[in-house]
Order: C-alpha cells, then structure tokens, then sequence
C-alpha cells in the first residue's frame, strides 16, 4: 500500500513537470526564417524574412553592426508604435510579423543584422542575418566618368589660371621697363638773334674775289 502511494507521487510529479514544459514552452519566443545569409547588389532591395510568434504582442527591434559600427535601425510594435531611425526612415519598411525590406542598398549596409524580439512577460530572443552588398560595374564606370569630368575642370581652371598670370607679368614687366627709361630732361638750346630767327654761326663761303691766291701766275 505504500508503495502505491509512492507511485502515486511519483507520477503526479512526471505530470507536473511535462506540464509546466508544455506550459512554458507554449508561451516561448519562436523566431522562423527560410534565410539567414543574403546576397545583393548596389541599389536593389533585401527583404529580411521572418516570422514571430510569442505571448503577447512582441516588442520587434533590429540592429546593425558591421566591425566596430553598432546602429539600430529600428524598432516596432505591431498596430501600436513604429519608430524607424533618421538614417533608415526613408529605407525601411517593418512588417508586424518582425520582418523589414531595406531599400536601394549601399555598400556601407554590407554587415550582420541583429532581431531581438521580446513579449510582453520581459524575455527575449534573438536571430541574426549576414547580408553580402556586391558593387555592379557601371558605378566603376560612372565613378570614372565623373572623376574624369573633375580633372577635366580643374585643367581648365589651372590653364586660364597660367594664362591671367602670364598676362600680368608681362604687364608688369612692361611698366618696369617704362620705369627705368631716361627721362630727357634737358633739350638742345639754340640762340635766336633779335628778329626771333636763329642765328646761323657758320661762316660765309668764301668768293673768288676774297680767296687768297698763292698762284702768282694765276694772280698777275
């Protein structure tokens, strides 16, 4: 008969604790996702899917982290609150059953994306994605087309820089030039006689009746 009593204690108590597993696991936090490691190029959409389940309405909130970079990007309620960061407020769209879609990628979202989700009795669970972030050729190209439009200006820029400064230098070597030239200041001076001609200080040609002759047979 005793024994049948600690039977009967033993059993209850395997009930108990099956119960209590089923209980606890009935209120649990489950996180499903499909795929967990995702690949992109530059400027198309990523779609993190998930589905939550918990007791209560969940408390959803993602981050991103990439090395020492930790941001978060956003957190919601579903049909209660939403607030989305000012860095992602025009790229993000949350969903209430936990997943979001980022918006026209960047190199700079390549990184690991954290979920933590939390019900209304305080615990909470978490799930991580890697998202790879691929760059597409034309951004090399337009990257080198605009680069070269740059270098472009500012050779121009440079030439008409040399140029003005060619043009002031010989301006300046010009007013130089005329700086050192000799001012003439004093002017050749020539006597007047009194009826304001000039005078004429050369002596008269000699006639034939004045010149000596030293010819005596021409003479005589």
């Amino acid at each position: 008969m005793w024994h049948f009593r600690l039977w009967n204690v033993k059993d209850i108590a395997v009930f108990l604790s099956i119960s209590l597993i089923m209980i606890h696991s009935a209120g649990a936090i489950v996180i499903d996702s499909s795929q967990r490691s995702l690949i992109r190029s530059v400027q198309e959409d990523v779609f993190f899917s998930v589905n939550v389940t918990c007791s209560g309405t969940p408390t959803i909130q993602w981050t991103f982290m990439s090395g020492a970079v930790s941001r978060a990007v956003g957190t919601w309620r579903p049909e209660v609150f939403t607030n989305i960061t000012m860095d992602y407020s025009s790229r993000v769209r949350p969903y209430d059953n936990g997943s979001m879609v980022l918006l026209d990628l960047r190199l700079q979202d390549a990184g690991y994306y954290l979920i933590s989700v939390e019900d209304s009795t305080g615990r909470s669970k978490e799930l991580g994605f890697i998202l790879k972030v691929n760059e597409v050729l034309y951004e090399d190209l337009q990257y080198l087309s605009v680069t070269a439009l740059a270098l472009f200006v500012l050779a121009g820029l440079l030439m008409l820089a040399m140029w003005l400064l060619h043009k002031a230098c010989r301006r300046i070597e010009a007013w130089r030039r005329k700086r050192q030239m000799p001012e003439q200041d004093e002017t050749e001076l020539q006597p007047f006689d009194g009826a304001g001609n000039r005078s004429n200080h050369q002596n008269p040609p000699e006639t034939a009746q004045t010149r000596p002759c030293f010819n005596t047979r021409t003479c005589f």
